[in-house]
């Protein structure tokens, strides 16, 4: 049986897992969560739900946390 895709607003598992990496890259990285933000032109609240998997990132905004944290972004899938 297919599943059915996420609504354009709801976040899924994988969003999640997402945000759990970036977390787990950013603090390997010694970066905090207002640096993150500055470089990628948002703000550290919004990082803050990103990490925790509550808001969605965009592709466009993903490469752009790679590229802050000097990371791969097929860093950021999987476990």
């Amino acid at each position: 049986m297919k599943r059915k895709p996420p609504s354009p607003r709801s976040v899924s598992a994988m969003d999640e897992t997402i945000g759990k990496k970036i977390r787990e890259v950013r603090i390997s990285r010694d970066v905090g969560q207002v640096a993150l933000a500055e470089s990628i032109g948002v703000t550290f609240q919004q990082v803050q739900k990103y990490e925790s998997g509550k808001n969605r990132i965009a592709a466009s905004r993903l490469y752009l946390v790679a590229d802050a944290l000097d990371t791969p972004v097929q860093e950021f899938f999987g476990e």
